[in-house]
């Protein structure tokens, strides 16, 4: 069996199709010879010595009402009917027809042994024609009232036409249905068959880079489902490569710009000429677009780190938000001193993941909140929740969508890489994030799905905190 199997993985649907058909005729031919044979074979037997009981009965009435006499002129030309008395060892014939010798000779026989008892007897018997050809007999013997017997005669070549039409019938409304089932059958395979070999050929096509490459497959199965599915793949592939495309075009740019100024300033400086003024001045410049290099190349590298950043942490939620946070704030505090800070954090809050990860989250969100807020940030920090909030002006619907790419940078962004980082890092732990506009300003928010318990917990502990606020007014 497990043979059979590899050798069937090893052939085309068509192949493995006509493997199908071809057991399953065989199987049929073997159904109808083996087993509905000898059944057809039965049952018209059963029938043909029916049918002589049936016309025996007609004449047993008769002869009871009608002692002594012998009915004539029977209509029924397939049966040769007699009467066969034994006490003076006569044939009388009821209709046209004889009997061999040999034949009555087993008659005389079988009323001989049987005379005593009053039942039916159904045999068969070999004749011989002039022509030398055997022939088969079907006959019943029954014993009348007044002791003799009536024997009903027929050839078996009736019997052997009827089985032919019945089987003839049979097969043939069989092989009509086969046919019809194996042509749906075909229909089916074949419109399996042609979506697959257009889906090969467009995966071939995108392999090779062929920009004709198009898959029109419209089913609502599952084929189609895969269909579907690659085609979006493809356009998913071909974004990725837009992408690629434009963040090396973006890299190359910003750092050739900085390189290019570090290159100039320094063979001025090297001449004795000074472009900014002062040696101070121009090697401030200098170490200004050193700076600005070395952040760049620095969020390259964690852009790259955070991109094989797998979850490898113990289940559970482990690490405490509240203190990355206020490390976070230690540090960036001081990048604009007139921006207002408002935190409402829960100090027993925490996140699935590692510290290093959720601090280059917490940097980025609060360092792009802080570029472009107005007068405060507001840092919010709840069971399964983290809410970075300024009041500086909204994000439009079309760069809400993509803000979380690299490269996507905002009206005062800077290297575009910032966000996608935190992107990377939240769906790697499990949590979801998203820029919201507020009444006033933007919301960035990273929330995980509590579990029921915990979301009951969180709505009584609301509702008693308002009832509280309530009584207290």
């Amino acid at each position: 069996m497990k043979r059979l199997r590899m050798w069937l993985r090893e052939l085309s649907l068509t192949q493995q199709l006509i493997t199908i058909i071809f057991i399953f005729l065989i199987c049929l031919a073997g159904f109808f010879f083996l087993f509905l044979g000898p059944r057809i074979d039965e049952f018209t037997y059963s029938q043909m010595y029916s049918q002589l009981y049936s016309s025996q009965q007609g004449i047993v009435k008769f002869i009871d009402s009608h002692p002594g006499m012998i009915p004539q002129n029977d209509a029924n030309i397939e049966n040769i009917d007699a009467i066969y008395d034994p006490k003076y060892d006569r044939f009388y014939f009821i209709n046209e027809g004889e009997f061999s010798n040999a034949f009555k000779d087993v008659i005389r026989r079988q009323a001989k042994i049987e005379s005593s008892a009053p039942q039916e007897y159904r045999y068969t018997m070999q004749a011989e024609k002039e022509d030398g050809v055997p022939i088969t007999y079907l006959y019943i013997m029954t014993m009348l009232n007044d002791r003799r017997f009536l024997i009903s005669l027929m050839e078996d070549s009736v019997r052997v036409q009827f089985q032919n039409e019945l089987f003839s019938k049979v097969v043939g409304i069989n092989i009509l249905f086969v046919t019809i089932l194996f042509a749906l059958l075909l229909v089916w395979v074949t419109s399996l068959i042609w979506p697959l070999n257009k889906i090969k050929e467009y995966i071939d096509k995108i392999r090779e880079d062929d920009s004709s490459a198009k898959l029109n497959i419209h089913r609502n199965d599952e084929i189609g489902a895969v269909a579907s599915a690659l085609s979006d793949m493809e356009a998913e592939l071909e974004r990725q490569n837009r992408e690629k495309e434009e963040m090396i075009q973006n890299i190359s740019h910003d750092l050739k710009t900085p390189i290019a100024t570090i290159r100039s300033y320094g063979e001025a400086i090297k001449d004795g000429i000074y472009p900014y003024e002062t040696l101070e001045k121009s090697v401030d410049v200098i170490i200004e677009h050193a700076d600005r290099l070395e952040k760049k190349v620095r969020s390259l590298i964690v852009l790259n780190k955070m991109g094989y950043l797998l979850d490898t942490c113990e289940e559970g939620d482990q690490l405490n938000m509240s203190e990355v946070i206020d490390k976070v704030l230690l540090s960036l505090k001081v990048i604009r001193p007139e921006i207002r800070f408002v935190t409402e954090v829960d100090e027993d809050v925490c996140f699935h993941g590692e510290e290093e990860p959720w601090r280059i989250v917490v940097e980025n969100l609060i360092d792009n909140a802080l570029r472009y807020a107005s007068s405060y940030v507001r840092i919010t920090l709840q069971p399964g929740e983290l809410c970075v909030i300024n009041d500086g002006s909204h994000i439009d619907d079309e760069a809400a969508e993509k803000i979380f790419r690299p490269y996507e940078k905002g009206t005062d962004g800077q290297f575009g890489l910032g966000l996608s980082i935190v992107y990377k890092v939240c769906t790697t732990y499990g949590y979801r994030v998203t820029a919201e506009n507020l009444s006033e300003g933007v919301c960035f928010r990273v929330w995980k799905d509590l579990p029921k318990k915990e979301r009951r917990r969180r709505k009584e502990e609301e509702k008693k905190n308002s009832t509280k606020k309530t009584g207290t007014a």
